[in-house]
């Protein structure tokens, strides 16, 4: 058996290289999703400063299983806990803050940000001293070489650096060269009394050196028994959480961007490698019957297909683990690219990913062949011959059940997504999928959707064409399960395409015009050296022709509720000038009373947290901090900017650079033009400070929603492309399937002419078909999420995008199907008949 399936693989290539390409891209695809999902479960990094501590003491970055977004600072008083730590030789206490140097009143910008350390931590990088001494007094600092370099300095200078938003001059006692690359960014050395005073009090945290001998995993239990639940303990690759606050929440990102369309690219892959495997199959029936005519029996046919699937299924798994892995790390270049995560995550693809491939890959063929060739192994030889001749019986009870399965589950997750999902970042979750599986559904009863949409074009058909439409609509009425065959990659591919492009250009459309309506403010102040100082704001106020100004300060916290923490939008804002710069009707209570220890919000959000003004709120922000702020004020609710304002006096110190980095200013009415120039006069006294058109903070918006689009559009290319690649197989065998099909048409009198003639009509009625039934699908993936998203059945986008996806499956049909049709008929055409 082993013998007769590698002589059959050998002298069918084309179907069975056919065959092979799909089960090797899908098996790669699915194991670099596979291995962006692990990546984003385990999410590690390793570490960079504080390399040189095998155990790192940090605050806990979590509240009730939620990431934090901000860092969540621990107590110095923990320090001497850890220190007496049995098996412990030193804890080295580790701040970090944004100190930026000046060079002739301007930052000194480079490829890095520059930040504030205390002395004792930089013998973890490691950092030694160049030249000079360590600083011993306040006043004092030890800048890197690099930073040195650029600034001019050396032993015995003084420079002006920026620390909490204000301008300080230091006298530089030393220069630090880093031994290796470890730190990325520039290194500003502190006393270690200065440096604690200069981040608030308190520690980031604390790097662990054991006693000589002793097991890190002893030395970090100990300390996590003595530390408890005040502190996290981290150890081997995770201890780069500790420099990398917030880093957590983007896992929630990445799981869900990597199951969303892991999902559909394993439901995909599946389809693709079962319809390319079954229609390898049907053209083999009348191989089958024909074995089954001298003594064959249908168990030795079954195994004669199962072993030529199994031999295609290990050669494409064991091909595809490499691309698998670089197609994963592709994935996740683009994420790192794009900000979603940073780029010391540690990426992982170990064995479970490479089994999954593995497994869907195996799982489908194996599907295909039971199905696809279970009919030819126990048909009798007689029946399958005459079968063969006449035509292939597409319907099954097992087909149709399927396909009710997964149109029914496709229009259930629509409905879902219309009337239960909320806009948020899991909306998606439920619309994308949704078009795959009503595609799939369609697909799997393409033949009879097929022959019925041919019999209404028929008398378009008929009026357009001569010959080679009649031709076309014969073959397309006797062969509809070949013509569905090509059909139904296609109607994936549209469907797709269509759904996930329209999803991006609403949620574009919908996040841009949406803050657009909520800036009220004629421009923006920004900072660029870790935030504005307490004073900068009514400096702002006091230029001429200025309406109003308010600190800006955006955030993530968390509202406690008896079901568990909800994570909402946090903005803070200072009282004086809010209702001029920020779009917020209010409704009961007042804005101005935004001061202390309050806080506003919509009334939407009001009634589902219970509270009304007057009320206290509980609530955590964004570095774990409880709060119960008092309601002072109930605003209009907006569907698209869904945030709880709070005063960023309030807000700003628990973000990680404890400043405000914007000021908002709305320009008395005829006084926009002199504001702008007295402002641009404001910012050049303030270092480090930029001047922008309040639609600056629109665009950064814009642009922290577009972070996934990059990914999005990765993925949904390669999910495309592979939809792609079954199109062509499909075509490209049925073509070649046919080619003495053609050879007998010549034969009987047609010109080559209108042989090409007849499969351009035939690939127009089949671009038809799958362009309406891909239309119809992508239609539960765009009106449900436009309808959550905008209130509108309709998505926001150019009709470009659908004309091009459309235009592009037509140029496939066209390309697979003429190109190998016109190549084939350049022989003879007695030799192609002789020659099947």
């Amino acid at each position: 058996m082993w013998r007769l399936a590698l002589r059959t693989l050998k002298f069918r290539r084309t179907s069975f290289v056919a065959t092979f390409l799909a089960m090797f891209l899908g098996a790669a695809i699915v194991i670099g999703c596979g291995g962006l999902m692990e990546t984003g479960v385990r999410m590690a990094a390793d570490p960079q400063r504080l390399g040189g501590a095998p155990v790192v003491v940090t605050g806990e970055q979590t509240y009730d299983s939620a990431a934090l977004t901000e860092r969540h600072r621990i107590d110095s008083s923990l320090l001497g806990t850890v220190a007496g730590t049995d098996g412990v030789r030193t804890a080295v206490p580790d701040v970090s803050f944004p100190a930026t140097v000046l060079a002739h009143g301007k930052p000194l910008t480079g490829k890095s940000a520059s930040y504030g350390h205390g002395w004792a931590g930089a013998r973890l990088t490691p950092y030694t001293l160049a030249a000079g001494k360590t600083p011993v007094a306040g006043g004092e600092v030890v800048l890197d070489s690099g930073l040195a370099r650029r600034a001019g300095a050396r032993p015995g200078s003084t420079v002006d650096i920026v620390v909490g938003g204000t301008a300080r001059p230091f006298r530089v006692t030393g220069v630090a060269e880093q031994r290796g690359d470890h730190n990325p960014d520039a290194a500003v050395f502190f006393t270690d009394e200065e440096a604690r005073a200069l981040a608030g009090g308190r520690i980031d945290s604390i790097a662990v050196l054991p006693e000589p001998g002793t097991s890190v995993t002893v030395v970090a239990d100990a300390v996590r028994s003595a530390v408890g639940d005040r502190a996290e303990v981290l150890t081997g690759e995770r201890r780069g959480l500790a420099e990398l606050p917030g880093t957590l929440s983007s896992r929630r990102t990445v799981v869900i961007l990597a199951a969303v369309f892991g999902s559909s690219v394993v439901l995909i892959v599946m389809f693709g490698v079962a319809s390319t495997l079954g229609l390898s199959l049907q053209q083999r029936v009348r191989e089958m019957a024909l074995l089954r005519a001298v003594g064959s029996t249908p168990r030795q046919l079954r195994r004669m297909i199962l072993t030529e699937t199994a031999v295609l299924s290990a050669g494409s798994v064991l091909l595809a683990l490499l691309p698998g892995y670089a197609i994963g790390r592709l994935l996740f270049g683009v994420l790192t690219g794009s900000g979603v995560v940073s780029s010391a995550i540690v990426y992982h693809a170990g064995w479970m990913p490479m089994a999954v491939g593995a497994a869907v890959t195996v799982l489908a063929a194996a599907g295909a062949t039971r199905f696809a060739g279970r009919r030819a192994a126990r048909t009798e030889p007689v029946a399958a011959l005459a079968e063969t001749a006449a035509g292939t019986r597409w319907f099954s009870v097992p087909r149709l059940v399927f396909a009710v399965f997964f149109l029914v589950n496709g229009i259930g997750l629509a409905v879902a997504t219309a009337t239960v999902m909320e806009d948020g970042p899991t909306l998606a979750s439920t619309a994308g999928p949704a078009s795959v599986l009503f595609c799939i559904g369609l697909a799997l009863l393409a033949p009879g959707i097929t022959k019925a949409m041919v019999v209404l074009l028929k008398p378009l058909v008929r009026a357009l064409s001569g010959l080679s439409g009649r031709l076309a609509l014969r073959n397309a009425t006797t062969a509809n399960v070949r013509m569905a065959g090509a059909v139904a990659p296609i109607v994936l591919l549209i469907g797709i395409a269509t759904g996930t492009l329209y999803m991006q250009s609403t949620e574009d459309h919908v996040s841009r015009t949406s803050y657009d309506r909520n800036i009220l403010a004629d421009y923006v102040l920004d900072s660029t050296t870790g935030g504005f100082a307490p004073g900068a704001v009514d400096e702002a106020r006091a230029v001429p022709g200025v309406a109003a100004a308010t600190e800006f300060v955006t955030g993530r916290g968390f509202v406690d509720r008896p079901d568990g923490p909800a994570d909402v939008d946090l903005r803070g804002v200072s009282a004086d000038g809010v209702r001029q710069s920020l779009d917020l009707p209010v409704v009961a209570g007042s804005l101005t009373a935004l001061r202390g220890d309050t806080v506003a919000l919509s009334e939407k959000k009001a009634r589902a947290y219970g509270v009304e003004v007057g009320d206290r709120l509980p609530m955590h922000l964004g570095d774990g901090t409880a709060v119960r702020p008092t309601v002072v004020a109930l605003y209009t609710d907006n569907p698209k900017q869904q945030y709880l304002t709070l005063p960023a006096a309030t807000l700003a110190p628990h973000t990680d650079d404890r400043l405000p980095h914007q000021i908002l200013v709305r320009a008395a009415p005829g006084e926009r033009a002199g504001v702008h120039a007295r402002l641009a006069a404001l910012a050049a006294r303030l270092p480090g400070t930029e001047l922008d058109d309040s639609s600056s903070l629109a665009g950064r918006n814009n642009q922290i929603q577009q972070i996934l689009v990059s990914a999005n559009y990765t993925i949904v290319a390669m999910i495309v492309g592979y939809a792609a690649i079954t199109v062509v197989n499909t075509l490209v065998s049925v073509t070649r399937k046919r080619s003495a099909e053609f050879g007998l048409q010549r034969l009987t009198g047609a010109t080559r002419a209108q042989v090409i003639g007849m499969l351009t009509v035939e690939g127009v009625l089949i671009g038809v078909v799958a362009g309406v039934l891909g239309t119809i699908a992508s239609a539960t993936t765009i009106v449900p999420y436009s309808l959550v998203k905008s209130g509108s059945y309709l998505p926001s986008g150019s009709i470009g995008i659908y004309l091009a996806i459309v235009g592009g499956s037509l140029l496939l049909v066209f390309g697979a199907t003429l190109l190998p049709s016109w190549r084939g008929m350049r022989s003879p055409a007695v030799d192609t008949v002789k020659a099947a």
